[in-house]
């Protein structure tokens, strides 16, 4: 534990060295070095806690949210929302960067020395699996803010991100191509697999990874990669293991992205923190997707204060989403539109409608869905996606990997346009990376 790292800009010899400061001072005894599985869990715990809330932030790059101009901190959140990447006010809020690596530096702990050290058994197994996930997937939001969104046909020379696998003072970490960066990922998600033993934990655990939620990470890996067949199978295969969503016509229903709904998957991310939600109005046009008096999400998602809106999702605690069942079926409905297979697609699209609308309305509805097919069927379910997956981080990505469109935003008189398939769609390496590492 007394290893540390280095990572390009991020200073992260500093950083290591904190980091395991703070774990080791939970010993009431004096600082150890991890030898037990509760030892090993308290580290990995610490990479969850480590995790970063960017998903708000995201939000404020597309058409989810107005900035509210009255806030006090708006100097922070601004050139987020005006895409102004390159030159920020020094207030801003920077994008993760430091603070993933933090969290890889904690799983690679554990990847590196639970088994050695606590024995191998169901118990360090789950573990490791759930450090190899946690791995994988700072790697895949790290590739999907700063790099290019997927293309097959380039993927293999496209700048990615610097790979981190070990605790290595001597390396040098420099960008990989996206491709190889996906490899990483695949061999992680492939090793969990291997030690992952617990489908689900209780309310209030439920913030780990498990074997629901690697199937749910395959489905949304596969999706971002444009292989249909694949995401449709691991969305399958997730819906196999618990197919259960929130029913809103039930007046005792739970938000979907609370951490105790029926459908959620693993509740780890915070997607609407405290100084997003306090600065923002829901903007127009995401009110205006959904039909008043017949989808019921509007009343749940978001709160009407008179001359406008504001998230319901965002405040407290207990609202934490990484994935939930709502994803998976409309990652089945794609995937099966995508790949010819419409009538898999409606029926999908059609069990997550009849949750979230009122009976007469879904009737309708119905009849609409059932005349769909092709391209405008996958246009439909791209619709739902917006609808159904509101403030919960999926908006931006959604935008990079399908049609990029042009977004306008105004903040303290200033306007800004984000225009179709800008390159600001894919976000800068923050400057205090590029400024201690030129090579990233």
């Amino acid at each position: 534990m007394k290893r540390i790292i280095t990572i390009g800009a991020l200073s992260l010899s500093l950083l290591a060295t904190s980091a395991c400061n703070n774990y080791l001072d939970i010993q009431p005894v004096g600082k150890v070095i991890p030898q037990t599985a509760e030892d090993f869990r308290a580290l990995l715990t610490n990479a969850y806690s480590t995790f970063p809330t960017h998903k708000s932030y995201l939000a404020l790059r597309t058409d989810e949210l107005l900035l509210d101009e009255n806030s006090e901190d708006i100097p922070n959140l601004r050139d987020i929302y005006l895409w102004n990447d390159g030159n920020p006010d020094e207030k801003t809020i920077p994008m993760p960067w430091t603070q993933v690596y933090k969290t890889i530096f904690f799983a690679n702990s554990v990847i590196a020395d639970a088994e050695s050290k606590a024995g191998k058994n169901e118990t360090v197994n789950q573990i490791r699996g759930e450090a190899h996930l946690m791995r994988a997937y700072c790697h895949f939001e790290l590739l999907n803010l700063y790099a290019k969104p997927y293309n097959k046909a380039t993927a293999a020379t496209d700048k990615g991100i610097p790979i981190s696998t070990s605790i290595d003072i001597e390396q040098k970490y420099v960008s990989s191509p996206v491709e190889k960066v996906y490899s990483q990922i695949f061999a992680d998600v492939a090793a969990a697999k291997k030690l992952l033993n617990k489908a689900s934990f209780d309310a209030g655990y439920n913030y780990r990874f498990t074997t629901r939620s690697l199937a749910a990470f395959e489905a949304r890996i596969y999706l971002y990669r444009g292989e249909w067949d694949k995401a449709l199978t691991a969305a399958e295969t997730g819906l196999q293991l618990n197919s259960t969503l929130e029913d809103l016509n039930d007046a005792a229903s739970k938000s979907p992205s609370h951490y105790q709904s029926k459908e959620s998957i693993q509740a780890m991310e915070n997607t609407m923190n405290s100084i997003v939600t306090r600065t923002s109005f829901i903007s127009p046009h995401l009110i205006g997707i959904y039909s008043a008096g017949n989808d019921l999400r509007l009343a749940k998602y978001f709160a009407n204060n008179g001359s406008n809106y504001s998230s319901a999702k965002g405040n407290g605690p207990e609202f934490k989403v990484s994935f939930r069942n709502g994803e998976l079926y409309l990652i089945k409905a794609e995937a099966a539109a995508r790949t010819g297979k419409d009538a898999i697609a409606r029926e999908a699209l059609l069990a997550l409608e009849v949750k979230r609308l009122i009976p007469t309305y879904f009737t309708t509805q119905k009849q609409l869905i059932d005349g769909l097919s092709g391209e405008n069927l996958v246009n439909e379910i791209l619709k739902e996606r917006e609808r159904e997956l509101a403030l919960e981080g999926h908006r931006w990505y959604d935008l990079r990997r399908t049609d990029q469109i042009e977004i306008k935003h105004t903040a303290l008189e200033k306007n800004a346009t984000l225009i179709k398939n800008d390159p600001r769609y894919t976000i800068r390496v923050p400057k205090e990376a590029l400024v201690n590492n030129p090579d990233l």
